[in-house]
């Protein structure tokens, strides 16, 4: 019997996060997604997790995203992507935010 997460949120979040005054990286995710664990492995050896336009691939243990896509390409420079806290759940309504400019 597996113990691994069956589900994460990845959160897509500037780079320059780091001075958050107080604000969590969901608060400043640019997009979220809440990817299900598909059963395969991915490339990188790690459990494959699919959902919402994301596919990754996560160390369950560490909660590191090994590999990502994003609706089918790597993330743009100045992005990164990060589990969200297991304090905001999972399974909830996932939000997409887009900025312009």
């Amino acid at each position: 019997m597996t113990t691994e997460p069956q589900s994460f949120e990845i959160l897509v979040v500037p780079e320059h996060i780091e001075n958050l005054r107080g604000a969590s990286p969901a608060d400043r995710a640019l997009r979220s997604a809440v990817v299900e664990a598909t059963g395969e492995q991915g490339a990188s050896g790690y459990p494959r997790y699919r959902g919402q336009g994301m596919e990754a691939d996560i160390d369950p243990g560490s909660r590191t995203i090994e590999a990502l896509l994003v609706d089918g390409a790597e993330l743009d420079y100045g992005l990164i992507a990060m589990i969200a806290p297991e304090d905001r759940g999972r399974g909830g309504r996932s939000k997409e935010r887009r900025t312009d400019g």
